[in-house]
C-alpha cells in the first residue's frame, strides 16, 4: 500500500447530518413517536450503509477487529452486523436530540456519579478525555443531579455555532462547543479560564485533529492507530485532573461512566515522547473496555487504523 492510498482524513469526509436535518428529526419524533421515527429512518440508514461504502467497509473493519481482539460479537460478523451498526448510529442520534433538549428520561439513564460529585464538593475541576460513543448528550443527567456542572466540548467542526444556536433553543445551558483547529496558546488561556472557573473541558482521544495534528501511535484491537495527545498536554499544562467519560447503551437505557484516568497528567522533560504514548495506551485499553461491553456503540466511520500517513510506517 502506497502512501498515496492512506485514506481521507475523517474531517475533509464531512459530516452528513446538518441542523436542519436534526429539526426535522424532532419534528417527526415529536408528532408521530419513536416507533414511527424508527420506521421512517430504517429506509435512510439502508441507503447510507448501501450507498456509502467507505463507511461501511470502516464499519466491518472495526466490527471485525474488535471480535477478533475480544469475542464481543460472539461470532465473526458479516453485514447485518454493519447494518446494526448504522441503526444504532441512528437511534443514537435521536437520543442526542431528546438528551440536548431535556427530554429523554432520566430514569433510564444509570449514573456512576461519586467520582463527579468528590471533585464538585472539592470545588476541582478538569479535562475530560472521551471518545466517539454512545451518546455523550446525556452526561446532562450528571448536571441534573450535580449541580454546578459544566461541560465545554471542545470540537473540530465549522458548524459548532449553528449547533450551540440549536442547543439554546432546545433549552440546554449546561453543555456548549467550542470549535478550535488546534490548541495553541490563544485556545489554552481560553480552555484554562473556564476550567478555572470551575467547568469541566471534554475533549475527543480517538480523532486525530485536521491537518494530521499531533498524535502518537498505540496497540488499539490488535494493531497501531492513530491517537491525538492534546487532552493530555492540556491537562499537564493546566495542572488539573484528567478524567475519563463514556455513555453507552445498558438494556434500554445507557449508563454513564465517569472516572480519574490521571491526576496529575506528568510529562516529564527528557521523557515526554514516553510518557504521552503511555497515556495514549491507556486510553487506548479504557476504550477496548468500553467497546467491549457495548460493541455498537463507536461512531468512527471512516478508516480509524489509516487516517494519517505515517499510520503505514507504524504498520
Amino acid at each position: 500500500m502506497s502512501k498515496a492510498q492512506v485514506a481521507r482524513h475523517w474531517a475533509e469526509i464531512g459530516e452528513t447530518t446538518s441542523v436542519a436535518g436534526i429539526r426535522v428529526l424532532c419534528a417527526v419524533r415529536r408528532v408521530l413517536g419513536r416507533g414511527v421515527f424508527r420506521a421512517c429512518a430504517l429506509p435512510v440508514v439502508s441507503a447510507h450503509w448501501l450507498f456509502n461504502a467507505g463507511a461501511r467497509r470502516a464499519s466491518l473493519e472495526y466490527l471485525r477487529r474488535l471480535q477478533a481482539h475480544t469475542g464481543a460479537l460472539g461470532r465473526e460478523p458479516g453485514w447485518r452486523d454493519s447494518l446494526r451498526h448504522f441503526r444504532m448510529f441512528a437511534d443514537t442520534l435521536l437520543d442526542k436530540i431528546l438528551a440536548l433538549g431535556g427530554e429523554y428520561p432520566l430514569e433510564k439513564v444509570r449514573k456512576d456519579r461519586q467520582v463527579m460529585l468528590e471533585m464538585l464538593e472539592a470545588g476541582r475541576s478538569g479535562v475530560i478525555v472521551t471518545a466517539h460513543i454512545g451518546c455523550l448528550e446525556l452526561c446532562q443527567a450528571l448536571a441534573e443531579v450535580s449541580p454546578g456542572f459544566r461541560l465545554t466540548a471542545l470540537v473540530h467542526t465549522r458548524h459548532a455555532e449553528q449547533f450551540n444556536r440549536l442547543l439554546k433553543r432546545l433549552g440546554s445551558d449546561k453543555v456548549r462547543l467550542l470549535q478550535v483547529d488546534g490548541i495553541g496558546p490563544a485556545v489554552a488561556a481560553q480552555i484554562g479560564a473556564r476550567v478555572a472557573r470551575g467547568e469541566f473541558v471534554a475533549i475527543a482521544g480517538d480523532r486525530v485533529p485536521v491537518g494530521g495534528g499531533r498524535h502518537v501511535f498505540a496497540d488499539f484491537l490488535g494493531g497501531p492507530a492513530p491517537f491525538p495527545i492534546g487532552a493530555y498536554v492540556l491537562a499537564a499544562a493546566l495542572h488539573c485532573p484528567l478524567f475519563a467519560m463514556a455513555c453507552t447503551h445498558d438494556g434500554d437505557g445507557y449508563v454513564v461512566r465517569f472516572e480519574r484516568f490521571a491526576d496529575p497528567v506528568e510529562l516529564p522533560r527528557g521523557a515526554r515522547a514516553a510518557a504521552l504514548a503511555g497515556y495514549a495506551s491507556q486510553f487506548a485499553r479504557w476504550l477496548e473496555a468500553q467497546l467491549r461491553a457495548s460493541p455498537y456503540d463507536w461512531f468512527n466511520f471512516f478508516p480509524f487504523w489509516n487516517q494519517v500517513p505515517d499510520a503505514l510506517e507504524a504498520r
